[in-house]
């Protein structure tokens, strides 16, 4: 069956006004056109809707019973098809997931959650575990924002850069290289560790040493920047990481920190969310406040 919502509209104004003049009035419409719609609402709803009563209109039984339930429809469309309203984060409650990095969620999950619940107590923040480098989550609204050293390439993801780290090495305390400066050559001659989710026994450091004709020897992989930390607490390994996001808990541990003796470009750091957020106020709002969380680092 072939329905014009605007009978709706139309609809609502007689229940409203009781007389077709004043309903045609209020839409702005000649009273001959809310005329023939009153006719197409009477043959849709098998009611007359309206009734001539003497020199005026009286509503029909189903007209009074269904007056409140079409007024609310038609509230509900128009703010449904109207311009956003001022977003109020005190009455605001929704679920954002923000997928970081572990070594980025450790340094501002603490500040973004109370940023958050200090100006929406509504909101709720789900920081899931980083599966991997690929975004299919952030296309399906699975994940609101996440984070990654690396633009998209993705034509519907955004992006915003909120800051560069570089790459610093970091030991236990009276490990041989925090003695006396750290040459290309020592670096390279000591054992390393990786953080990789996937494994990885490889990174770009890797990559830019072969470039020089050098090699290191990495004899294990991390899953997470902590572990990867701890083990360098505990072991001789050397383990090298973006300074920034991984320098509260490196102090933390009591962890030494040494300056990477390889020239490296600094390493991007990018908050990314899907196109269809770009108008929504809330993740807006989300965007900003992780933003200048996140650039609290640098």
């Amino acid at each position: 069956m072939q329905l014009d919502l605007n009978l709706l509209t139309a609809l609502d104004a007689l229940l409203e006004e009781g007389s077709v003049a004043g309903a045609a009035a209020r839409l702005h419409v000649t009273a001959p056109a809310m005329s023939r719609s009153l006719g197409r609402i009477r043959k849709a709803t098998g009611d007359q809707i309206l009734v001539r009563t003497g020199r005026s209109m009286v509503p029909t039984t189903r007209a009074l019973a269904i007056r409140a339930e079409v007024h609310t429809l038609v509230q509900q469309a128009h703010r449904l098809l109207s311009a956003q309203q001022e977003l109020d984060l005190a009455a605001l409650e929704r679920v954002f997931t923000v997928r970081w990095h572990d070594a980025l969620a450790a340094a501002c999950g603490t500040a973004l959650i109370t940023a958050v619940h200090r100006q929406a107590p509504g909101v709720r923040l789900r920081l899931p575990a980083e599966p991997g480098t690929d975004t299919p989550e952030l296309r399906r609204g699975e994940v609101d924002l996440e984070s990654s050293s690396s633009r998209p390439t993705l034509p519907d993801i955004r992006h915003r850069l909120v800051g560069k780290d570089r790459l610093v090495v970091a030991v236990r305390p009276g490990h041989p290289l925090a003695e006396g400066p750290l040459s290309l050559e020592r670096y390279t001659a000591a054992e390393h560790l990786t953080v990789s989710r996937r494994g990885s026994l490889r990174d770009p450091i890797d990559d830019a040493l072969t470039a020089r004709g050098l090699e290191r020897r990495v004899v294990a992989a991390g899953p997470t920047t902590a572990f990867a930390l701890q083990l360098a607490l505990d072991t001789d390994l050397v383990v090298s990481l973006p300074d920034a996001v991984t320098r509260a808990a490196r102090d933390q541990l009591g962890l030494v920190t040494l300056p990477l003796p390889l020239q490296l470009p600094d390493v991007p750091l990018y908050l990314l969310w899907h196109q269809r957020y770009d108008d929504d106020r809330a993740h807006t709002w989300l965007r900003e406040t992780a933003s200048e969380t996140v650039r609290a680092l640098f």
